[in-house]
């Protein structure tokens, strides 16, 4: 019975626990994600969000008088 290399399910990348870096790409992706999460809400969709907020939450049909 021949020997296997690599059973331990890495990606045969044979770094050895070197750190990798991240794709050349990643910095763009990460300064675009950045520049979403700190844009700022449109004042009608938080009118929109505050408007389904006072809205009283409808009653839970999953009591045991339910089942018909």
């Amino acid at each position: 019975m021949a020997a296997r290399r690599n059973q331990g399910g890495g990606h045969g990348g044979g770094d050895n626990g070197a750190p990798r870096r991240p794709p050349e790409w990643a910095d763009g992706l990460k300064q675009l994600y950045d520049s979403v999460v700190e844009e700022a809400l449109p004042d009608n969709f938080k009118d929109l969000l505050d408007a389904l907020d006072s809205i009283p939450p409808a009653p839970s049909s999953d009591g045991p008088d339910s089942r018909g």
